[in-house]
């Protein structure tokens, strides 16, 4: 059951991040970019792409993160980090990869730099993750301890 409320949590986060992140993509003309990954380079099916990949790193956010941790500001710091880890992972590493431009081709001081506004995001994405986790927790937790009506 943890691991199901874990991974639910997760999804939500992802995709509650994915949101404004998608929104910032969207105002910097990043969206048909990521669109291309699929074939479809144009603003609408890279905003999808974009949600169905937030929904999978808030995935793996609520099951092998936030199983570790311990508390809600951990959870805060998780989430950050979590955003900076998949900035490197993403537009770093694997995303120029698949975009042919070869692995890891934006893994230096001029990749970085150029993906600054990108960093911007994905941190907005982690801090908005590791808040939705919380926020699903505390409201789990707050309907466990709530006592069960029974009807007649």
């Amino acid at each position: 059951m943890e691991y199901t409320n874990n991974l639910k949590r997760g999804i939500l986060g992802g995709l509650a991040g994915g949101i404004p992140f998608g929104l910032m993509m969207g105002m910097m003309g990043m969206l048909p970019m990521i669109g291309a990954m699929v074939g479809m380079p144009s603003a609408v099916p890279g905003f999808l792409v974009h949600l169905m990949m937030s929904a999978g790193i808030g995935a793996g956010f609520g099951l092998f993160v936030a199983p570790l941790l311990s508390g809600r500001s951990s959870t805060f710091a998780a989430g950050l980090g979590y955003g900076a880890l998949w900035w490197v992972l993403g537009p770093l590493t694997f995303m120029p990869w698949i975009m042919g431009m070869g692995f890891a081709a934006n893994l230096n001081a001029a990749g970085m730099s150029g993906a600054l506004p990108s960093l911007v995001g994905h941190l907005v994405f982690g801090v908005v993750l590791g808040a939705t986790y919380v926020k699903l927790g505390s409201s789990d937790a707050s309907r466990e301890l709530q006592p069960h009506r029974q009807t007649a």
